[in-house]
């Protein structure tokens, strides 16, 4: 768990990186309707949650360096005896403080009266302008106001600055507490995608793997997926972002799983394609293998040191030599890797950062230069190989196979730490688990 300390930590790391005289501004997730009065279940803006630890809406953070009378304010919704019956307990105010840490703290129907006196005379505002539209324009009028009353003294802003530069670069480094949490659910999510292994056989539908990988995450204290669970069954594993899940899965077929557990605002993120029926035919064992291989390639180059590309160039190598060995590239290999002939069957990256968000913040080059690893970061290491069912320049009986492996790999001092080792990747492994 990320400690009331840790918070405080963070807030001051932000306010170090800006400029004296500075504001800083960011707003809460709005709720999302789903139908009619009914919203999506809450999620607060992961930039506000690592700042804050707050899981409201309707409120804004404001962090002034040096201010007198406190540098972190929050503005939150008020306690509301009878809102509360109908929708939850709110912290109010006075939560905000005792609770949450905050120097100072109003509630949100002030924010008109009190905020713009935060910005009158700031040399520079951060604020990530865009996010929040409706935030955007009370945010323009107040500064509109100031100007305003310029011929009676009033100073506007000087100038707005993109808050998320600082913020993400932050965020891009992941603490001992953030690594414990995310260790943690990876061992959930690898539990779950086990779990999918041992109950999958032909005749399930999609949607039934689905509900036992997801069921695992709850049990566990993950309430929710960190993004929508992919289980493509047969060609359907040949779409990267397949989120139907409505296919009734056949004997023969491979089934392509992508789903990971979201653990007190940190994602978890894994891929396997196993066989349906328990055993991979000799073409999907093929693929197979080298997928297996590339991406053992790529984690051992997640090193500190080497560059962000670096892991994807390994499994493009491989991919790219294995296709021309089976016969599903012609050519000579440094031009197949030089003229990309390769995407045809592998058109992603082989990987993202990985943290509070399934696709995490940070910069993936400086200068216009790939960033180099450094302790602390978390990337995934996912290739594949697709070979679409339309595909008429290869044999029948390679087309529709699709196959993705992905893991979570820390960086550490001592080399890539794999957090999500608990659920096998190699045919032998996963034939053996399920046959259990």
């Amino acid at each position: 768990m990320v400690t009331k300390q840790e918070f405080t930590r963070r807030r001051q790391k932000l306010m170090e990186m800006m400029d004296s005289n500075s504001i800083a501004i960011l707003t809460a997730a709005p709720e999302q309707t789903r139908n009619r009065d009914i919203n999506y279940p809450y999620r607060q803006d992961s930039d506000f949650f690592y700042l804050t630890g707050f899981a409201e809406p309707e409120a804004v953070l404001v962090l002034v360096p040096g201010r007198d009378h406190g540098e972190y304010i929050m503005f939150c919704r008020d306690r509301n005896i009878e809102r509360e019956i109908w929708d939850g307990y709110r912290a109010g105010p006075e939560g905000a403080i005792q609770k949450y840490g905050a120097d100072d703290s109003f509630p949100i129907d002030d924010i008109d009266e009190i905020l713009p006196g935060l910005l009158e005379g700031r040399d520079r505002v951060y604020y990530a302008m865009g996010k929040n539209l409706t935030f955007d324009r009370h945010l323009m009028e107040w500064v509109n106001t100031i100007r305003g009353r310029s011929r009676s003294g009033a100073i506007p802003p000087g100038e707005f600055v993109d808050l998320d530069h600082l913020l993400h670069e932050l965020r891009l480094f992941k603490s001992v507490a953030e690594q414990k949490i995310m260790r943690t659910a990876g061992e959930i999510s690898s539990r779950a995608h086990c779990r999918a292994m041992k109950i999958c056989k032909p005749g399930m539908y999609e949607y039934q793997l689905q509900a036992e990988i997801e069921h695992e995450f709850a049990m566990a204290g993950a309430r929710f997926p960190a993004y929508g669970s992919i289980v493509g069954g047969g060609e359907n594993g040949c779409i990267l972002h397949y989120v139907e899940n409505s296919a009734k899965l056949k004997d023969g077929d491979l089934v392509l799983i992508d789903a990971g557990c979201e653990l007190q605002h940190y994602a978890a993120d894994i891929t396997r394609t196993f066989p349906v029926n328990g055993k991979y035919t000799p073409e999907q064992k093929a693929i197979y293998d080298i997928v297996l291989e590339a991406q053992l390639a790529g984690i051992g180059a997640c090193v500190k040191g080497n560059h962000w590309d670096e892991p994807h160039q390994m499994t493009v190598k491989v991919i790219t030599e294995g296709l021309l060995n089976l016969g599903l590239l012609q050519g000579e290999l440094n031009e197949l890797i030089e003229t990309q002939s390769y995407r045809d069957f592998y058109m992603h990256r082989a990987g993202h950062w990985l943290g509070m968000d399934v696709h995490d913040v940070g910069d993936y080059k400086v200068h216009d230069e790939w960033r180099l690893l450094e302790k602390g970061m978390v990337m995934t290491v996912e290739p594949g190989i697709y070979i679409s069912p339309d595909n008429t320049n290869v044999d029948k009986r390679w087309r529709g196979i699709g196959i993705r492996i992905e893991d979570d790999v820390l960086i550490t001092a001592k080399g890539p730490e794999v957090m999500t080792s608990g659920v096998p990747k190699t045919t032998e492994d996963i034939e053996r688990l399920m046959a259990e």
